[in-house]
């Protein structure tokens, strides 16, 4: 009888990258990155160390650069000066994340996919993703009439793709009627169809400069359930989402393979500020090997069957990696 030996297809670097079964690929990566008002040079973020508040100048290059590694899209948040309990900044045609919007959308053309996040929590005082209630509760209808002219905006800028990112029950269906109707008919949605009420948010709250000090358990997903993730992939689907999307990832790797074996459009998954800022982290203390851990973290987010990965890490990893590596 033959003995199984597996080790030997373990045996060389050549052999193991010819039998991978995964791989990240540099053109499936999204960078996330944060444009604030009122500065005048990129602006560090202390708990996420290398990434920054660009200015309109900086985001620019960003882009270009994004373009020169191969990366697949950028996706972009504002961060204006003055907030109210509307969140009003979100609609204005000169407020920062379209103007953002069109300086990245000049620089890059169709050479980069342009996404933008269509929700209100960066625009907000209180910093809930959407309208407040007199009982403070959220109000998911009006939020969502809010959201489809929030899109809307977004592809008049030049968006190529538009993120809802804010749960609101009916949100993708409410965007593609106003996009479509507005003659924005190619215009895509990339649905956040999994977006739990985690704490890996937190660094993200000081990118945008939130005053956020509760939860959004009423409107983002329950962490304790899974299977709740695959009624909202229907539901999106059926309103018309080009790319679902899981948020955070690491965590929700089960999540991301439940969603990716029943999806059949692209599935995306963001490795969110918290993941990013563990990581660093510990490698700053030297307690992991930073560049290994990176790209491990990468790897098993595409093992559980992202197409797509948003990763503040994805200029690095591309400047480190050329096409497609195992």
């Amino acid at each position: 009888m033959n003995e199984a030996r597996p080790r030997r297809l373990r045996a060389t670097s050549a052999l193991r990258n010819l039998v991978s079964e995964s791989h990240v690929r540099v053109s499936g990566l999204v960078l996330p990155v944060f444009v604030a008002e009122g500065i005048s040079e990129p602006r560090p973020i202390s708990s996420m160390p290398g990434v920054v508040n660009h200015t309109l100048d900086s985001v620019r290059e960003a882009a270009a650069e994004a373009v020169a590694l191969g990366l697949g899209g950028i996706m972009l948040f504002g961060v204006p000066e003055h907030r109210d309990a509307t969140g009003a900044a979100a609609l204005d045609p000169d407020g920062i994340l379209t103007r953002a919007i069109r300086t990245v959308r000049e620089e890059v053309g169709d050479d980069l996919v342009v996404m933008s996040d269509v929700c209100l929590d960066e625009f907000t005082d209180h910093g809930h993703c959407g309208l407040v209630d007199s009982e403070g509760n959220v109000d998911n209808d009006s939020t969502v009439a809010l959201y489809a002219r929030m899109a809307v905006l977004h592809a008049e800028a030049g968006a190529h793709m538009v993120g809802p990112s804010g749960m609101m029950d009916g949100q993708v269906a409410a965007i593609r009627e106003a996009l479509d109707n507005a003659g924005h008919q190619g215009v895509g949605i990339m649905a956040y169809t999994a977006k739990y009420a985690s704490a890996f948010y937190g660094p993200f709250r000081e990118a945008v400069d939130s005053s956020f000090a509760g939860n959004r358990r009423q409107y983002q997903q329950d962490p304790r359930n899974r299977r709740e993730a695959l009624r909202e992939l229907e539901l999106d689907l059926a309103e018309g989402a080009d790319i679902v999307m899981v948020k955070p990832a690491m965590s929700y790797l089960d999540v991301l393979a439940e969603v990716a074996a029943a999806s059949p459009v692209p599935v995306a998954a963001y490795q969110v500020s918290g993941e990013y800022a563990m990581v660093e982290a510990a490698a700053e203390r030297g307690w992991v090997s930073r560049e290994a851990v990176i790209d491990e973290t990468l790897i098993s987010i595409s093992r559980a069957g992202a197409d797509i990965i948003l990763t503040y890490w994805a200029a690095e990893y591309a400047r480190r990696n050329s096409g497609v590596t195992g």
